[in-house]
């Protein structure tokens, strides 16, 4: 069955998007990283080597990478120097020990929940650096499951005890701020006390080639939180137990933002939002696959968090049992209500195939500042359910989908 919504009107519609097309992306040449020479090479001990690590970082030639070669490093907070890369080589693991002293930003509260969750450093942090990375085929793992030192719980444990008012105080695994041209190739990062991989005002990242892996049961444990100019994912297989991926714009713009041919299996899809105060646009999601996520291509806020998001194009997806296919909702958890309203514009959905019933779901924040899309060649599969509030759709979709699969994308 073919339907059709002709609410905004179609050639103004396709201008706009004709306008787009040149700029909703990463405005760099982004092509697959070659990994740096080597400065030094690390060999694992078995103890704490982060005095170690820290070390040979703190005195790589820039331009290089500290090597860590096979075994298992353990290790606490780390920091990587402007120009010098970590390279985790193959057959090497680098842990994250679960110890929250070692992670405290003074106040003795990491580890613990509070209003604030902003207790505890990262794992490891990249600032106000330029032409930093972290490259290998090895595996970097927060141990998130593990028991904390000191406590009865582990770090997800903690975050499952936090609730609507309260946040656990727990490490990000990779924490990026104010820097520029970081690059993230083949490593795995998995099972992050909280989030991956966060950037924040930061122009020009890459991300290619990257497994981030965390149990659906895992909570706040996104893959990659990215804010900034110019930023790339590409040919990554993310698996998760929230947002797969997750546009936020809370302290800054997020513009010129380019996801490209990865796979998402479980998780909570490709996110835009909550935190959108100082807008997200020129954004460019193809050539991705989602199975067995809750979610699909999201956008949400509230008028705590909100601002505008214009410039957004999904072509090429295809999802498999996904629960809520699309869903844009400018009422996402309500209960946090501020004077931010949240508005989603110039957002456009093209060649995309849901091949499961799933959930849509349009949910505008007034008459006056409703959500707008466009749709064409959509194709769902019959018996889905729709929900819209507020929105303006224009173009056509159809329940007409055939296939049982999506095939992959991604690093493989």
């Amino acid at each position: 069955m073919l339907r059709q919504s002709s609410i905004i009107g179609i050639t103004a519609a396709v201008i706009l998007l004709l306008v787009r097309v040149g700029y909703s992306k990463d405005l760099r040449t982004v092509t697959e990283p070659k990994t740096p020479q080597n400065c030094t090479t690390l060999k694992a001990t078995s103890g704490d080597d982060t005095k170690t690590i820290q070390n040979a970082l703190d005195t790589c030639t820039k331009g290089k990478a500290v090597k860590l070669s096979s075994g298992t490093f353990y290790s606490g907070p780390l920091t990587i120097p402007s120009g010098i890369s970590l390279l985790v080589d193959s057959g090497a693991t680098l842990k994250a020990l679960p110890d929250p002293s070692l992670y405290d930003m003074g106040e003795e509260t990491c580890g613990t929940i509070d209003k604030y969750g902003v207790g505890c450093k990262p794992f490891i942090t990249i600032r106000d650096a330029s032409g930093s990375g972290i490259y290998g085929k090895g595996t970097i793992d927060g141990q998130g499951q593990k028991k904390m030192t000191g406590k009865t719980e582990s770090w997800w444990q903690l975050a499952n005890n936090a609730n609507r008012s309260t946040v656990q105080n727990a490490p990000r695994l990779l924490q990026i701020n104010n820097s520029a041209d970081i690059t993230l190739y083949q490593i795995t990062l998995q099972n992050a006390p909280f989030y991956h991989v966060v950037s924040s005002r930061t122009n020009g990242l890459t991300v290619w080639g990257v497994t981030i892996y965390a149990p659906p049961s895992s909570r706040n444990t996104d893959g990659i939180d990215p804010s900034g100019y110019n930023i790339t994912i590409a040919h990554c297989n993310i698996s998760t137990g929230d947002d797969d991926v997750a546009i936020k714009a809370k302290i800054a713009p997020a513009r010129h933002i380019s996801v490209l041919n990865n796979h998402f299996g479980k998780g909570h899809g490709m996110s835009i939002g909550s935190e959108i105060t100082y807008g997200v646009s020129d954004v460019t999601v193809s050539g991705l696959t989602l199975d067995g996520a809750t979610y699909g291509l999201r956008i949400k806020s509230n008028s705590y968090r909100g601002g505008l998001v214009t410039g957004v194009t999904y072509t090429n997806v295809c999802m498999h049992n996904v629960q809520q296919p699309i869903l844009l909702d400018t009422r996402y958890e309500n209960y946090l209500t501020g004077n931010l309203t949240p508005q989603f514009h110039d957002v456009t959905f093209t060649n995309v195939k849901v091949l499961t019933a799933g959930t849509f779901t349009f949910n505008g924040f007034s008459d006056s500042k409703p959500v707008q899309a466009t749709m064409e060649d959509v194709h769902i599969k019959k018996g889905s359910k729709w929900i819209t509030k507020y929105a303006k759709i224009t173009g056509t979709w159809a329940e007409d989908v055939t296939g049982t699969l999506c095939g992959y994308a991604g690093n493989e």
